[in-house]
């Protein structure tokens, strides 16, 4: 895997340019990127493919998908000429926004379309390995929503795919191509804050009582093809909860351990991935996690406690989320601290800060550092747009994205790894490179049965 490090000169040479400049493949991939993107560039990339207008096809139009699609309307090399989508509201929304968008009922056929270029994946994460997999054997560039599996070994699927096809993957870990992310990358890596041996990263609410309840088993929605939503997923009997009929719900499959992974990998993914990037790591060597459901009564399966800690050669990382008390460190419900010898730094999606370290410095030389990034009160932030245009960069180029597969997968395995100490409660030795365990209860949650006819192959 190619150095995550993010060079000084790479990155001023990037905040100096324009906006279409800054998002051009990143020059940490400029060396090491692998042999086959090399060969997929050849001379006509100069011309016809680096002028393009990029056909797109969307899987999966819920709440994410639209979020997706008001970056993509924005994006003048992009035009979105298919969907697919198995829920009617939501083809419905969509097509408001994309009318002369043809519809799929089924994502194969439009995987399968010879008019479609690359395929945005905005599904629940059961079905990311699969439909990502499957576009790449059709020979189409992917942007897929984190977390990219539900199992460590789908996730190194994905990778094989992405490279024996020769294919663009973008992982939709969108914080990447935010402008002050990578300005805490450039510092964390140059000992802005020094030596660093403990990160914290969390996420804290207080969902009581507010909690989503225990509703019956029904009948699905008329307007709805659940056997077709379960997909490779056992097979299940329609429980709102678990899909939620509301075209704006918030995407409550994420609390059933069959289709997503928590917290952990709804939020978590995000916060472990700028750890990982900043601490330039692969992956933890030991992971010991504790938590458990104590207070939420309602049906989900995911916890609402959760503390995962993440041991690595030269730090330690804890993650926590807990969901029945909000009070939280910095005055924020989540976010990412960095504990090094010379000072603390804060980052979220708002802003950093750097607490200086004052014992046996001058405080009147040595002051607090905080970037608010705001204008007019706003946060001035446009990742998701910033990665979608990184993903045009990189389909032009043929270099990795910026949340190129392989990033996307060890981030993704990292969330997944606290939730499989959690639920064979066994602390974890892992071998990032390898990704194998000897803990032998642990080794049952790296992988799950497809459903059939379902099969996940290369």
């Amino acid at each position: 895997m190619p150095s995550t490090k993010l060079p000084r000169r790479s990155f001023l040479k990037t905040a100096a340019a324009s906006p279409a400049a800054a998002v051009a493949a990143p020059a940490m991939f400029a060396v090491a990127a692998p042999a086959m993107f090399a060969r997929a560039a050849p001379a006509m990339l100069a011309g016809a493919e680096a002028s393009k207008k990029f056909r797109l096809g969307m899987i999966g139009m819920g709440r994410r998908g639209r979020n997706n699609l008001k970056s993509i309307l924005r994006q003048p090399e992009l035009e979105v000429v298919a969907i697919s989508e198995i829920y009617k509201p939501n083809v419905e929304l969509a097509l408001k926004m994309v009318p002369g968008a043809k519809v799929y009922a089924d994502f194969r056929d439009l995987i399968a379309a010879p008019d479609i270029d690359a395929i945005c994946i905005c599904t629940p994460d059961h079905w990311h390995p699969y439909m990502a997999v499957e576009a790449c054997k059709a020979g189409k560039d992917v942007y897929v929503e984190k977390p990219i599996s539900v199992v460590v070994e789908e996730g190194r699927m994905m990778v094989k795919a992405a490279r024996k096809y020769n294919r663009i993957v973008q992982v939709g870990t969108q914080q990447r191509s935010g402008k002050h992310f990578q300005k805490v990358v450039e510092m964390i890596q140059g000992g802005k804050i020094g030596d660093i041996a403990f990160v914290r990263a969390w996420n804290y609410s207080n969902q009581l009582p507010e909690e989503m309840g225990n509703p019956p088993d029904t009948a699905p929605p008329a307007d709805l093809d659940w056997n077709m939503w379960l997909g490779p997923a056992p097979e299940r009997p329609f429980n709102k909860n678990r899909f939620g009929v509301d075209p704006n719900h918030y995407s409550h499959f994420r609390w059933f351990w069959d289709y997503a992974g928590g917290m952990m990998t709804d939020w978590g993914i995000h916060l472990l991935d700028i750890v990982m990037w900043a601490m330039d790591v692969e992956g933890p060597s030991v992971i010991s996690t504790v938590g458990g459901k104590f207070l939420i009564q309602d049906n989900r399966e995911t916890p609402d406690l959760i503390l995962a800690n993440y041991e690595f050669p030269k730090f330690v990382c804890v993650y926590e989320n807990r969901i029945t008390n909000g009070e939280a460190m910095f005055g924020r419900d989540y976010g990412i601290t960095f504990h090094g010898s010379k000072g603390t730094m804060f980052v979220d999606r708002q802003r950093y800060e750097i607490v200086p370290e004052m014992k046996g410095l001058d405080p009147r030389g040595y002051n607090s550092e905080a970037l608010m990034v705001r204008e007019e009160g706003r946060a001035v932030n446009h990742s998701t747009d910033d990665h979608w245009k990184d993903f045009i960069s990189s389909m032009k180029s043929r270099k990795p994205p910026i949340s190129d597969i392989e990033i996307g997968h060890r981030s993704t395995s990292m969330a997944l790894l606290g939730n499989v100490s959690l639920r064979s409660r066994q602390r974890v030795e892992w071998d990032p490179k390898t990704e194998t365990t000897p803990n032998k209860e642990a080794q049952t949650y790296l992988k799950r049965q497809y459903r059939e006819p379902w099969k996940l192959t290369l």
